[in-house]
């Protein structure tokens, strides 16, 4: 190869280089500066979200979001440098996504709704919850799912959107809860003693609050019995406790203090015939 050739193909190559060469290195430096500035942004997204005390699940999502949308401008600015359209470009990007926002309706809805439910924050794990025909604790609120374990500790898993689409029983979503149950004694007893009993017995539990104050009255003059209502006032995870130590508790001290709890009873009165 001649001097004259080389000459030739070096007076060709460089104006390609010159061109070329400079928009490639400038795409480069674009998707580089885009790289540091989605970490960085990600880094502040994901600082505010802790100050916010925002969930979990929902900050990592926002986090990665805030990421990709600073590197999709990067790369689009990256493209502009070799000439592409890039109005088309994003318009091509967006037929896309709406065709797979129709094909994928139904997870963006729970999706939509899994949003709702850690920015609005109506349930969270640990809460016993009471929807669409199941009772449960709550275990984990996903993006799409929610996740509870039923009193009988079978795992069932409710799309947010049904879940939102419904009213929603957050049992124990103000910490405390009243315990209600019923007692009751003989029409001959003494009303007055046996009230007091059942305030003493509320009172002398360590799980019963004394703010609301528990409550006790004659609500019905059964057929059999004079009934109270009994309400005790205690935090959500104590209900149970509650509940059976009154209920035993209710027995053993009318025993002990001679308050007798009747059974069902029905008179019958016989009449006889004289004959004619």
């Amino acid at each position: 190869m001649d001097q004259e050739t080389i000459q030739k193909a070096v007076d060709s190559i460089v104006p390609f280089l010159t061109k070329y060469g400079l928009q490639v290195i400038g795409a480069v430096l674009i998707l580089i500066v885009g790289r540091i500035a989605s970490n960085i942004v990600g880094g502040m997204v994901g600082k505010a979200l802790d100050r916010g005390k925002v969930d979990r699940s929902l900050r990592g999502f926002l986090v990665s979001m805030s990421k990709i949308l600073v590197l999709a401008f990067a790369v689009i600015a990256a493209l502009s440098k070799f000439g592409i359209e890039t109005t088309s470009f994003v318009a091509v990007l967006g037929a896309a996504g709406f065709a797979v926002g129709l094909a994928l309706q139904g997870s963006l809805a729970n999706f939509a709704a899994g949003v709702m439910i850690l920015i609005f924050r109506p349930i969270k794990v640990g809460d016993l919850l009471e929807s669409n025909g199941y009772l449960g604790v709550v275990k984990d609120v996903g993006l799409f799912v929610t996740t509870m374990a039923t009193l009988d500790n079978q795992k069932v898993f409710i799309p947010n959107a049904t879940l939102t689409g419904g009213i929603i029983n957050n049992v124990n979503g103000y910490g405390v809860r009243r315990v209600d149950l019923t007692a009751g004694i003989s029409y001959g007893d003494n009303m007055s003693q046996a009230k007091q009993i059942l305030l003493d017995l509320m009172n002398d539990h360590p799980k019963v609050l004394s703010d609301p104050a528990p409550e006790c009255g004659v609500s019905e003059l059964g057929d059999s019995s004079v009934n109270f209502v009994v309400r005790p006032w205690c935090k959500g995870e104590d209900y149970w406790d509650v509940y059976f130590d009154i209920t035993q508790a209710i027995k053993e001290r009318f025993d002990a203090q001679g308050v007798s709890i009747p059974f069902p009873q029905r008179d019958v009165h016989l009449f006889q015939e004289s004959k004619a």
